[in-house]
């Protein structure tokens, strides 16, 4: 597979497919009753993340670029979000949404440099 497309190659696009996978994972255990609201709104979330860092990257503007990432960031707020009233509900462990917080902060700081950066391209 030495054959990626550019965002393929972007740290955060590995981040996020890394999340989508721990939040399938984790929603997998969910109680039934969940699967058609929060189990669907993490996951479609989750996804969201990486599918606009993917379709920002074959933008021509930065600021179409940037816009994208703004997405990526504010479906990792939502993600957050989620994760917290998951927690509260007894959904997932204490131990989870602790490794959670810790991914989606390193993957927070980092769209945003990555939105700097192309701030200052313009």
């Amino acid at each position: 597979m030495n054959k990626l497309f550019g965002f393929q190659k972007l740290e955060i696009y590995q981040q996020s497919k890394h999340l989508v996978k721990e939040i399938y994972s984790m929603t997998r255990k969910f109680p039934v009753k969940e699967a058609y609201s929060l189990v669907s709104q993490m996951n479609r979330a989750a996804v969201s993340i990486s599918s606009n860092i993917a379709e920002g990257s074959s933008r021509n503007s930065l600021k179409d670029k940037i816009r994208f990432i703004n997405i990526s960031y504010g479906s990792l707020m939502e993600l957050i979000c989620q994760m917290e009233i998951s927690y509260e509900l007894c959904y997932i462990t204490s131990d989870q949404y602790e490794n959670f917080l810790i991914l989606s902060k390193d993957l927070s700081v980092k769209l945003n440099n990555y939105m700097n950066y192309l701030k200052k391209s313009i």
